[in-house]
């Protein structure tokens, strides 16, 4: 049976990855669907073009605590089970790959930076904040959210590694992890780079079309 412990960790991480909270808040507050306007990503950037910014807020928090909250657990209680950092590694990116194709949602989920910020939270409080300032420093000098999650996706990995000396004590597992993540947010936001290099990149606080 414990042999099995790593892997239901993973499952019921995946499955609370799968909460869509964009779609679940802006159903609550009698919102339009955030698939049906502007970039049709249900995510908290597109909810905020409803005009509503405490939904907003709202699903950026939702959708960063799902991404902390299974870490956090496997770190605070995992070892009494015989899970380490492998299994920590494994449960964020079973949250943040819920959140792109959640099983709640006919796997049509969104780009993932809550999720991946909650992730990273997680796994270091300070990488958290690394990430956190990267994001608000390119956002705040381009306006454009995309680029500051492309920018922190690409940074994260090495702010983990800067912060283990260079990679000799760096768990490989969390490396790996990070890494994944960053691969998959950048790809995520393909279109969105199109959008930019085009010049038609949607900028922060645009009301919906």
């Amino acid at each position: 049976m414990e042999a099995l412990y790593p892997l239901i960790a993973t499952v019921v991480a995946y499955l609370i990855g799968s909460l869509s909270f964009a779609v679940v808040v802006s159903r609550a507050m009698g919102l339009s669907d955030p698939r049906t306007y502007g970039s049709k990503n249900p995510g908290a950037t597109n909810v905020l073009r409803s005009g509503s910014k405490k939904a907003a807020i709202l699903t950026l928090l939702l959708d960063a605590l799902k991404g902390w909250l299974p870490v956090f657990l496997v770190k605070g209680w995992g070892e009494a089970f015989g899970l380490g950092d492998g299994t920590v590694a494994l449960v964020g990116l079973a949250a943040f790959l819920g959140h792109l194709w959640p099983v709640f949602f006919h796997f049509v989920g969104g780009k993932g930076v809550a999720t991946a910020a909650g992730v990273i939270v997680g796994f270091e409080p300070w990488l958290g904040l690394a990430a956190l300032a990267t994001w608000v420093i390119v956002a705040y000098a381009f306006r454009y959210s995309s680029l500051a999650s492309i920018v922190t996706a690409v940074f994260a990995p090495a702010f983990y590694l800067f912060g283990h000396h260079v990679a000799w004590n760096a768990p490989n597992t969390m490396i790996l992890s990070l890494a994944v993540m960053g691969l998959l947010l950048v790809w995520r936001h393909a279109e969105n780079i199109n959008r930019l290099i085009a010049g038609k990149e949607s900028k922060l606080g645009a009301k919906k079309s």
